[in-house]
């Protein structure tokens, strides 16, 4: 017969595991124990972490309002640094094949810039000289231009007061003829001590970064450790590697579109074809709207110098090149450099315009491009680790 004592009391339940979390809410439990234990906690539902991230949103807008208003103070450098940083991203290729060819990399280094500057230098040189030997053409076929018009706008059914017509055909013509029409900006002495500031600043940092840019990278590198260090040298090789894509991709494309643009107002006897090719190409640069605008420019210089047809012609070759860089040159010479929403290119590109002018409307998506990739790099860890806890607990 069993005693009482003898009989196995039964086993207590176990305890049940802990639920998984993510590293994510790890960290967070681990900071929130540590500042309890600091006696640095007085909230302890989703109230508390809801303030203080709004504190810290509110804390980094302000520091973000108070960087682009000390930039834009000082936007003779920030520019030309910029421009020098995106011309290096670009031509940097160039400098390591002339290395792996065997030439050192001084000579690599200054026959790149040599190049860029001669390449800029003679575009420059050009299209000052074919405005000055073309305008007065110009000028001389906008006032025929609008004689006509005016003549047909009197003779038309809506009534037009003839003295208001005179007196704006006499403004077009004063403009168009006068001396500083075609070099109001050059004139300035304050403009032009300006850009050759810019552009004198921006020629030495283009070379330095040449010829010193892993070295100036290593440098900013020096305050960083360990896993952040490995993450930011990451994100710098992600963010050049996408700005030399973009601009190389983006100067293919701008190329066919100002060659095959600037042929056709050459055939067509369009005055200021070279200059207008110029601006088709730099307006490649501008996403979404860069090439129309430049389209209807030269439309509008060749209704102007040469009449509707010419212009209807100038129009339909503008289409057909923006349909053939929309279908084929895009996705064949950009692939996924650019994997930016057309939206946030809308929203960059105003804000570009609105903080820069034209400048700002150029750096803008190249930037925002650089800034997702990095932030990619920076925070793609976080997200794969809640992407693997929601497979998980799926």
């Amino acid at each position: 017969m069993r005693t009482p004592s003898s009989v196995a009391a039964p086993k207590a339940a176990e305890p049940a595991p802990p639920p998984a979390t993510t590293p994510d809410e790890a960290r967070r439990r681990e900071h929130h124990a540590a500042q309890e234990r600091k006696g640095q906690v007085h909230w302890t539902d989703s109230l508390s972490w809801a303030g203080e991230r709004a504190r810290q949103i509110l804390l980094l807008l302000v520091l973000a309002a108070v960087l682009v208003y000390g930039l834009l103070k000082v936007t003779l450098v920030v520019i030309p640094v910029l421009l020098a940083l995106i011309l290096a991203a670009a031509t940097t290729p160039l400098v390591r094949w002339l290395r792996h060819r065997g030439w050192r990399e001084t000579p690599a280094t200054t026959g790149t810039f040599l190049a860029l500057i001669a390449v800029f230098a003679g575009v420059v040189a050009g299209v000052v000289l074919t405005i000055r030997s073309e305008w007065s053409t110009l000028a001389e076929r906008a006032s025929r231009r609008f004689d006509e018009l005016a003549a047909v706008l009197q003779d038309g059914p809506l009534p037009v007061d003839e003295a208001s017509l005179e007196n704006l055909g006499t403004a077009a013509r004063d403009f168009a003829t006068s001396s500083a029409a075609g070099g109001r900006a050059t004139d300035s002495l304050f403009v032009a001590t300006e850009l050759l500031t810019g552009f004198i600043l921006m020629a030495v940092v283009l070379f330095f970064l040449l010829k010193d840019g892993h070295r100036i990278w290593a440098f900013c590198l020096i305050p960083f450790r360990g896993r952040q260090r490995a993450k930011m040298r990451l994100a710098g090789m992600a963010g050049i590697d996408v700005l030399g894509g973009y601009v190389r991709g983006t100067a293919i494309v701008a190329l066919v579109d100002a060659v095959l643009i600037g042929a056709a107002l050459f055939v067509l006897q369009v005055p200021l074809a070279a200059p207008l090719a110029v601006v088709v190409f730099v307006g490649a640069f501008i996403p979404l709207i860069g090439a129309t605008a430049a389209g209807v420019l030269a439309a509008v210089v060749a209704l102007v110098a040469n009449g509707p047809v010419v212009a209807l012609i100038v129009a339909a070759v503008v289409v057909l090149v923006n349909q053939l860089e929309g279908n084929l040159l895009q996705p064949v010479v950009m692939g996924k450099t650019l994997s930016v929403h057309p939206l946030v290119i809308l929203l960059a590109l105003t804000a570009g315009t609105v903080l820069a002018g034209i400048i700002g409307a150029i750096l803008s998506v190249p930037l925002t491009a650089v800034a997702w990739a990095i932030a990619k790099i920076w925070i793609g860890d976080r997200f794969g680790a809640r992407a693997s806890a929601a497979g998980a607990d799926g």
